[in-house]
């Protein structure tokens, strides 16, 4: 992403990295919505959050260059780098120290890429061993009309079905990730229960209750969404069902979203061909890094 070019309220220095707060939440919207697919997970938070660390839960930093903001790094359960060039990354990676609590790094793939190497480098107990580094990940939006009908099993998941559709999701995310999202504190419950209050829940529910086909919006802000934890039931799947559930998805997502993207590991080759089907143009590159 290429940096702003206005003047920011930042003190007259050349070079400063230092904590964001909610001071700085225009001024921090307005460089990351250069590339709102990119950053619409940051965005989505600062939306609903903004830049308190206590509301937040985690601090986010950025550098300041020549009276400008030029880079900006979430250090949460999920590290995301915003920048456009490895200098940058590098003097960000100044505010990472020689321990690690997050599960993840993720975001565009070259500045993922470029803060896990360096964090490997100057920490390699802590940052050099992940689990996984999905290096390539095609991000994709939806640009076209889909090649076939729309499945109207899908609708939106209520309260009704919570528990259900909570079990699916459980399943998707240990498929996905390689570990079980369920922990002490209840957080992905909570964060699933939000989810489904805000409409953003989508599934096809058999006539016994079970969830057998899921997706959510996992993160949005204004008129762009993104699709994530989409997920069949092992024992529907080899039947071509997830084309037509998945242009329901992307129906019921452009009548409240203009932009619908999602991003997908590039070995999923059946996924892929799936969205391709109904629709979806890679328009970018994300990476993860799995710990």
């Amino acid at each position: 992403m290429r940096p702003g070019n206005r003047k920011s309220r930042f003190p007259d220095v050349f070079t400063r990295v230092r904590v964001l707060d909610d001071a700085d939440v225009a001024q921090v919207t307005e460089f990351l919505q250069q590339d709102p697919l990119g950053n619409l997970f940051l965005l989505s938070r600062i939306q609903a959050n903004g830049l308190d660390r206590g509301r937040l839960g985690c601090p986010v930093v950025g550098l300041i260059r020549s009276h400008e903001l030029q880079g900006v790094l979430h250090l949460g359960a999920n590290v995301v780098p915003v920048a456009p060039d490895d200098s940058t990354i590098e003097e960000l990676a100044s505010r990472v120290g020689p321990w690690r609590s997050s599960a993840s790094m993720m975001g565009r793939a070259e500045p993922v890429l470029t803060l896990h190497r360096v964090l490997s480098q100057r920490y390699p107990r802590a940052w050099g061993s992940p689990r996984e580094i999905r290096a390539h990940q095609p991000l994709l939006e939806l640009q076209e009309p889909s090649r076939v009908s729309p499945d109207r099993r899908v609708a939106r998941v209520t309260m009704e079905h919570f528990h259900a559709y909570f079990q699916a999701a459980v399943a998707m995310y240990t498929e996905e990730v390689g570990v079980s999202p369920i922990e002490s504190s209840g957080g992905y419950m909570s964060h699933m229960r939000v989810l489904v209050d805000r409409g953003h829940c989508f599934g096809i529910v058999d006539e016994g209750g079970t969830v057998r086909w899921k997706s959510d919006i996992g993160v949005a802000w204004r008129d762009h969404c993104q699709i994530q934890g989409v997920w069949m039931d092992p024992t529907w799947r080899g039947q071509g069902l997830a084309d037509a559930a998945m242009t329901a998805v992307a129906e019921l997502c452009r009548r409240r979203y203009s932009s619908v993207s999602l991003y997908v590991n590039d070995f999923n080759a059946p996924a892929l061909a799936m969205y391709d089907t109904v629709g979806f143009r890679q328009v970018g590159e994300m990476a993860t890094v799995l710990y």
